[in-house]
This record gives C-alpha cells, sequence and structure tokens, in this order.
C-alpha cells in the first residue's frame, strides 16, 4: 500500500508542474491581447 502512495504522489507533482505552466502561457497571452487592445482604445 505504502509503495501505491509514492507512485501516486509522482505524477500528481508533474501534473501540478504541467498546470503552472500552462497557466502562465495563458497569463502570458492574456498579458499580449491586453496590450493590443489598450493601444486601439475603446474600439467596441
Amino acid at each position: 500500500m505504502a509503495n501505491e502512495q509514492q507512485s501516486v504522489s509522482v505524477p500528481f507533482f508533474v501534473v501540478l508542474l504541467i498546470a503552472a505552466h500552462v497557466l502562465a502561457l495563458i497569463y502570458w497571452i492574456y498579458r499580449l491581447a491586453t496590450e493590443k487592445q489598450t493601444q486601439r482604445g475603446k474600439a467596441h
């Protein structure tokens, strides 16, 4: 049973790292999109 808990914790940590990188990419793209919108102003 103890071995199963260890094997589960490793992929869980990998998923956390991947999720962090994905969130960072989304945040970076979001910042680029907002910067482009500020240049146009109130086009809506």
